[in-house]
């Protein structure tokens, strides 16, 4: 192999993304907490956080939908935020600031649609995501009877 033809095959195989046989389907969905407020209860940041994801997955994706939501109960971890979709995990994420938890929540959600089951592996999530978690819960449609990850 000469090296015109090496980096010719390297950059072919680059291109080339491992298909995921149970990625979600559907509509991925993000909620964002619009009722967080700060530890003192001082500021409501909720709604910036929910404008911020908004304008940052905006309408380029139509499957992403990104909306409000009344409190998802976990008032002291404020801003919250949750992934999920109709068949894949559902991950609840806490304590994220607008700008870095916007940019961590579009990777991830990138992450999300191309892996089984929505299942993102702890390498690829933000480490603001690996902090944050507060949740991981499995698709409903999921019943293994040993209660391990689907294959």
């Amino acid at each position: 192999m000469d090296r015109e033809n090496a980096g010719r095959e390297l950059a072919e195989l680059t291109l080339v993304e491992r298909s995921r046989a149970n990625a979600p389907s559907g509509v991925t969905v993000v909620s964002v907490c619009i009722t967080c407020k700060t530890a003192d209860g001082a500021i409501v940041v909720g709604p910036d956080m929910f404008e911020s994801v908004k304008a940052a997955i905006g309408e380029s994706d139509r499957n992403v939908q990104v909306r409000p939501v009344q409190c998802l109960s976990v008032c002291k971890r404020p801003a919250t935020v949750a992934v999920s979709s109709s068949d894949g995990y559902t991950f609840l994420f806490g304590d994220l600031q607008t700008e870095s938890g916007t940019a961590a929540l579009v990777s991830f959600v990138q992450s999300y649609q191309k892996s089984d089951y929505g299942l993102v592996p702890w390498r690829e999530r933000a480490d603001v995501l690996r902090k944050g978690m507060v949740a991981r819960v499995p698709p409903l449609r999921w019943s293994p009877d040993d209660g391990s990850a689907p294959k």
